[in-house]
């Protein structure tokens, strides 16, 4: 139901892909700002912030999988 409702707003699984890789590029770079941004608190806050973003790509793979699937 939510992969066709997806689907008919226009989303295709290259979009989610794309989300994805985004996705993981954008953990690293929040990890990296944090860690300049914030030299006080230290490492673990800036895994907290990388780790965050990161978890975001594979909803967005299982996503793109669902939607490919769909789209066949």
């Amino acid at each position: 139901m939510i992969v066709k409702k997806l689907h008919d707003c226009g989303i295709r699984s290259e979009h989610a892909y794309a989300a994805a890789i985004a996705s993981i590029g954008l953990s690293v770079l929040s990890w990296a700002t944090s860690l300049q941004a914030e030299p006080g608190q230290g490492v673990e806050r800036a895994d907290r912030w990388g780790i965050f973003v990161g978890e975001w790509a594979p909803t967005f793979f299982g996503l793109g999988l669902a939607l490919s699937t769909y789209e066949k």
